[in-house]
């Protein structure tokens, strides 16, 4: 009897030791768990690249690149825009390369605000359609980087000034005017007004941006077509989409050194209530405004009120 409650006794004694134990070592193991998990989050990099999505338009996504200098993390993006190149495995499922597989990077120099970048000729030895998709996804690739403003892309050492196939022209020094998945209705030759806008897709449940370059004759200004496109309807083709309300308009519009400042009526809410503005709302019209102003910071005011101000560099 004496023996079953001494070994009673040393059971709950042990227990009670473990769960000491429990309260004052594992709180500082989960401690030093988070730090080296702080650690290894802080330690990876992320850039955006304009790869192909499975509907073939050119989208905005990210992949993971280790270098830190400029000019080394372009060099990234390039080999990353290449099919069949060692960063291959970088890409996100859902995204392809388009630049052909025997292309090389011959070299990359960046100067005062200004991407120079040669490849070999292999570079132009694709589909016609794909000529012009890959002058847009090096440029979109490149000014995606903070300093970059402009690019210019050399072919063995030549500056590739005309598509081999379709004939188009390029200017020597490229920008985000140049355009991306570009839609044409002309009526007429003069008068051309392009301007990119931002839709919503999605690849098994995880939404990205995709950016159309609409070319035409309209004479309004750039945010009054970026809002009408945007709210026009909900699903702009398959596959792209938008949450603006169709009922949003625009009020005003104020640019002042690297902000503008844009007043809608409340349609723009997602809840009136709370004055919430979705997300992707957000986003669309902020990237939208990115690449048809020069300017950082987008403020939405809605009816003369500050609602929220959204950071250009932030989002992208």
């Amino acid at each position: 009897m004496l023996k079953k409650i001494y070994t009673k006794k040393l059971i709950v004694c042990f227990v009670a030791l473990f769960a000491i134990l429990l309260i004052y070592v594992m709180p500082d193991s989960s401690e030093e768990i988070k730090e080296e998990l702080s650690y290894v989050d802080k330690d990876i990099q992320t850039s955006t690249i304009f790869l192909l999505d499975s509907n073939n338009y050119l989208a905005s996504t990210k992949i993971v690149t280790k270098s830190k200098d400029l000019e080394s993390k372009a060099k990234e993006l390039m080999k990353a825009l290449i099919i069949d190149s060692d960063k291959q495995d970088s890409i996100p499922s859902g995204f392809k390369a388009l630049i052909p597989s025997n292309t090389e990077l011959r070299s990359l120099t960046f100067n005062d605000g200004v991407i120079k970048v040669d490849f070999t000729s292999e570079l132009m030895n694709t589909s016609m359609e794909n000529e012009e998709r890959i002058v847009e996804a090096i440029v979109y690739t490149l000014t995606s980087i903070d300093e970059v403003k402009y690019v210019i892309i050399y072919m063995d050492g030549n500056i590739l000034t005309k598509l081999p196939q379709s004939k188009i022209t390029l200017p020597s020094t490229l920008d985000r005017s140049f355009g991306i998945n570009k839609e044409y209705n002309l009526i007429s030759p003069r008068d051309i007004n392009k301007t990119t806008i931002y839709y919503v897709s999605e690849f098994n449940d995880k939404e990205y941006y995709v950016p159309v370059t609409k070319v035409n004759n309209d004479s309004r200004s750039k945010i009054e077509i970026i809002i009408d496109e945007l709210s026009s309807s909900n699903v702009y083709k398959t596959n792209l989409m938008s949450y603006l309300n169709n009922n949003t308009r625009v009020l005003s519009v104020n640019e002042l050194d690297d902000e503008l400042t844009v007043n809608f009526n409340s349609a723009i809410f997602n809840d009136i209530n709370t004055k919430e503005i979705l997300e992707e709302v957000i986003y669309t019209i902020s990237m939208s405004i990115s690449d048809n102003y020069d300017v950082d910071t987008v403020i939405f005011n809605v009816e003369d009120e500050e609602i929220y101000k959204s950071v250009i560099k932030s989002i992208e």
